[in-house]
């Protein structure tokens, strides 16, 4: 697989969803400032509300834009055994049902599966418990995570 179109795919992703955003912040604005909206009475808040959506778009438009110049500066590097699983590494991690998942570790921003030929890849952030978990490991180690009462636990697999 290869990381820096893995990486196109991640930026890709987050123009869009910050095109999205942005038309919804334009929305918001309008909704706010619309003569329709002047409170009429102190129960009459649908311009208030409408300004506070359009505050949270705006902060959430800024937050894609510093992931966006994360994500355009970051320079993933060739794995090294030596320092184990680091910022950029492609990981590929067994369940103890045998069920593998594809991780590729990136400087901002997760939640997000991106399709590389036809695997699936979900991009964590190191700040991830699963990202966390990971740094430093090497191929064979064991990851395991703590979700609710759950102990999960992983084998690395592979590693690029």
């Amino acid at each position: 697989m290869d990381k820096f179109l893995l990486q196109q795919q991640v930026l890709e992703r987050l123009a869009e969803d910050l095109l999205q955003v942005e038309q919804a912040v334009r929305a918001a604005h309008e909704a706010a400032t619309h003569e329709e909206n002047i409170a009429e009475n102190k129960y009459d808040t649908l311009g208030l509300e409408a300004a506070y959506l359009a505050t949270g778009q705006a902060r959430r438009a800024k937050a894609i834009r510093q992931a966006m110049a994360n994500w355009r500066q970051f320079r993933p590097r060739p794995y090294d055994a030596s320092k184990g699983i680091q910022l950029g590494a492609l990981v590929c991690l067994v369940d103890a049902d045998d069920k593998q998942q594809q991780l590729f570790l990136g400087p901002d921003g997760g939640s997000m599966t991106l399709v590389s030929g036809a695997q699936l890849v979900q991009v964590i952030s190191s700040e991830a418990p699963l990202g966390r978990a990971m740094l430093g490991k090497c191929e064979g180690d064991e990851v395991s995570i703590q979700v609710a009462p759950i102990q999960q636990q992983f084998e690395v697999l592979r590693i690029q």
